[in-house]
């Protein structure tokens, strides 16, 4: 017996037991309403995506080419209509996810306003996100099981049995829209403590998997901003360890943790971290530090700091600001250690924020932390904050340069232009960045590919197209021919936007409560009924 058919004989039973109290409870009524909603509460939705996780990190272990992606959304909505077109396009939602991005919670979600990446914003906001978004895929599940329920009510009016069967098969094989969320913690807004309430917070929204980094909770900057402060391993692995006992207590014993790395583009630390013995890890995270060995007391100033180093007397170089400063050429090294610390204290996954999209700058670090973690795998950024196009035709010319090629026709600072869009160079550039995360995925140990803020842009550019039209000469043609005309011809299906937001479901739902008596928004006069 199907699903969808042992459910209705089970609330029959129930109905049967519970007696004539029960006359009007309608047990397909009910399976249906059960069957729309797969998961009960978000700590559900976390634990089996947890194990969706689990297993898509081992199909990469074993084929690189199973990478997955994610694409950072910053409302509920958008991260529903970015499933639903998943599934439309694809057939299904194996290896995409949703990203939770710190970014664009702080400038779009903040009750302070817009701001800066830098954990201003409230850390609750985080949470709500997360809630939100999982609301909102629910809801696309209901929303895609409600069309099925009345294609099989159709199916059964017109006595087709075949047709019956194939809607029920469906019903019972169906995929949903529930997929894991990477969510961007930041730094843990505040001390160990503060990063295991707050990812209790976000896993009890549903979050599987959550991504922390080893900046300064209270000085924290985006990655692809100057200003970061990186905080000593010891630090950094209190919020990792904090994280994974939140995932326990809650019983997520597969939560997925994602340790994030700045140090490449890091220049400074708040502080000199403790060390016991030469060679330990806070003396190897000392070591980086810039500064001037000294022989005797008479070297030392007022407010200096002075630290034993490799057997010697170290003044690290101290800022106005009381931040100590990096060796200038360290950064690679230090992501090395990041990383490899990490993995070995209890994270599952990398994140190391570069500066460009480079493939064999990231090969060359990830190289390294394998020789020591074989299995290390990344999750990356393939940031807007990058030129694609730039970096890209850049890395073209640099190597046609090396390989002697003449490359006299085009202006290595100036690539960005037009003119070299159906160039060669350009043309291969398109290629290169088309190819970049199959290739970091079988080169790099890129395990997921994510963009952190592409929503933020494309409502911007959206927007910019309508208004620019519609304000304009254009009028309500820039609406209807820019969009409503493309969302009937593309088959999306916020076109019939009142059963998007649920108008159906009502309906019918209304039905099941009152019958014939309810009062249903669906009928001739709906002007939804215009797009067939």
């Amino acid at each position: 017996m199907s699903d969808y058919r042992s459910t209705i004989e089970h609330i029959a039973k129930l109905r049967e037991q519970m007696g004539d109290s029960w006359r009007d409870i309608k047990p397909e009524a009910a399976a249906r309403m059960k069957l729309q909603n797969r998961f009960n509460t978000h700590l559900d939705i976390a634990k089996y995506n947890a194990g969706i996780m689990r297993k898509d990190m081992a199909e990469y272990d074993a084929d690189t080419s199973k990478y997955t992606q994610s694409l950072g959304c910053w409302h509920g909505f958008i991260g529903q209509q970015k499933l639903i077109s998943i599934k439309k396009h694809f057939g299904k939602t194996d290896k995409r996810y949703l990203y939770l991005s710190g970014w664009m919670v702080a400038a779009l979600r903040s009750e302070f306003g817009p701001l800066p990446d830098q954990s201003m914003h409230e850390k609750t906001v985080v949470a709500d996100l997360i809630r939100e978004l999982y609301t909102f895929l629910k809801q696309a599940d209901a929303w895609e099981l409600n069309h099925l329920f009345r294609a099989l009510d159709d199916a059964r009016e017109a006595g087709d049995k075949a047709k019956e069967d194939e809607i029920i098969n469906k019903i019972d094989n169906y995929e949903t829209h529930v997929v894991p969320i990477i969510a961007d913690i930041d730094a843990g807004f505040g001390n160990a403590e503060a990063t295991y309430l707050l990812a209790k917070k976000l896993i009890e929204a549903g979050a599987c998997c959550i991504q922390i980094e080893n900046q300064v909770s209270d000085e924290k900057q985006c990655g692809h901003q100057d200003g970061k402060v990186t905080v000593p391993h010891e630090d950094f692995l209190a919020k990792i360890r904090a994280c994974r006992y939140a995932f326990l207590e809650l019983g997520i014993d597969d939560g997925v943790i994602v340790a994030r790395t700045d140090s490449l583009g890091a220049g400074l630390t708040k502080q000199i971290a403790v060390t016991n013995e030469p060679g330990d890890l806070g003396d190897q995270y000392n070591s980086f530090l810039d500064g001037e060995y000294i022989d005797d007391a008479s070297q030392i100033n007022n407010g200096d700091v002075v630290i034993k180093s490799n057997g010697k007397l170290l003044k690290p170089k101290r800022l106005p600001s009381g931040l100590f400063q990096f060796k200038p050429g360290t950064g690679e090294d230090r992501v090395v250690l990041d990383c490899i610390t990490s993995l070995q204290n209890g994270a599952d996954l990398l994140w190391i924020e570069t500066e460009k999209p480079h493939v064999g700058q990231i090969a060359g670090m990830v190289n390294r932390i394998k020789e020591v973690v074989p299995n290390a795998k990344l999750v990356y950024n393939n940031s807007p904050s990058f030129n694609w196009t730039l970096n890209f035709r850049q890395q073209v010319f640099d190597a046609w340069e090396k390989e002697g090629k003449d490359v006299s026709a085009y202006d290595r600072a100036k690539l960005m232009s037009e003119e070299y869009d159906n160039t060669e160079l350009g043309q291969l550039a398109d290629e290169w960045c088309q190819n970049f995360q199959r290739d970091a995925s079988r080169e790099a140990g890129v395990f997921h590919h994510l963009i952190t803020l592409p929503t933020y842009h494309t409502a911007a550019l959206s927007t910019d197209n309508l208004a620019k039209g519609y304000f304009g000469d254009e009028g309500m043609l820039a609406y209807v021919a820019g969009v409503q005309r493309k969302e009937i011809r593309q088959g999306i299906a916020t076109v019939k936007h009142q059963d998007m937001a649920g108008s159906n479901i009502g309906d019918d739902h209304k039905e099941y409560f009152a019958g014939e008596a309810a009062l249903k928004a669906g009928g001739k006069d709906n002007t939804m009924n215009q797009f067939g």
